[in-house]
């Protein structure tokens, strides 16, 4: 059942300022740098005055650019209770399922769905339901880990105990596992594939208008907490690297992806 959370939106407005600044925070490297090239398309691309933009699965980081940020209303819809209440920057927040939950035909102008989709069981119904709540000329913006990279295969044919360690004792998060706090358990729905994903875009009358596949955020966080581990690791993916074509590159464990509805 899907239930409104009331969200005092003054209090919002004032902490949303934080979250792009503690997001571009990520150390320096391609993740990084796509994500900037995202916001310059949302800037660019997205129509003047106030926003409606709807958030599929949302905790405590807004991943807009500030300018976006501060003239949109925000709609986030999240199955988690803990991630609801770590919410602080969304106008109206609904404990509810992206797979089922359903707006009226074209109420958003952007629909985002960061680090999510990986999670979701039923990944083609939440797309379906994007898709009918996208205004004409809305966008879609995915962001989410690459099932055939290192770090994806290794994330799907690992125990989740192995990512809660990795979350605590690599990255430093002490709160990993916790209720309400990554990382959650990961699913890989076939359309998390970056080809499966495009597929159903062109069928489904969504022009993909950026698509980057980047170095994990995760690498450049090992070279800085733990390099001994992360020079074996690389030195892996190197080795990795030399019996694939050319254009792979098994450390490009994420993408982004923003599409358009025709």
């Amino acid at each position: 059942m899907n239930k409104a959370v009331t969200i005092d939106p003054t209090q919002a407005a004032a902490d949303a300022v934080q979250h792009p600044q503690a997001l571009l925070e990520l150390a320096h490297g391609e993740a990084r740098q796509s994500l900037l090239t995202v916001h310059g398309i949302l800037e660019a691309r997205l129509p003047e005055g106030e926003l409606s933009i709807y958030e599929a699965g949302g905790g405590s980081t807004s991943f807009l650019p500030l300018k976006v940020l501060r003239r949109a209303h925000v709609t986030v819809v999240d199955i988690d209770e803990d991630q609801i209440r770590n919410n602080d920057y969304a106008q109206e927040a609904i404990l509810g399922d992206i797979q089922t939950h359903r707006f009226k035909p074209n109420s958003f102008d952007l629909v985002i769905c960061y680090n999510v989709i990986e999670h979701v069981p039923d990944v083609e119904a939440a797309l379906l339901h994007f898709c009918e709540a996208l205004k004409p000329n809305g966008m879609v913006l995915i962001g989410a880990p690459n099932p055939r990279s290192l770090s994806g295969v290794v994330t799907k044919y690992s125990p989740h105990w192995f990512h809660v360690w990795f979350y605590r004792h690599v990255r430093g998060d002490k709160k990993a596992g916790l209720p309400g706090h990554a990382p959650f358990p990961t699913l890989f729905h076939p359309l998390v594939t970056l080809t499966n994903l495009e597929a159903f875009a062109e069928q489904h009358g969504l022009q993909m208008i950026y698509r980057k596949q980047y170095e994990s955020p995760r690498y450049p966080e090992m070279r800085l907490r733990m390099p001994a581990f992360a020079v074996l690791v690389d030195a892996a993916a190197r080795v990795m690297n030399l019996f694939l074509s050319a254009r792979t590159d098994v450390r490009h464990g994420d993408y982004h992806v923003i599409l358009r509805k025709r």
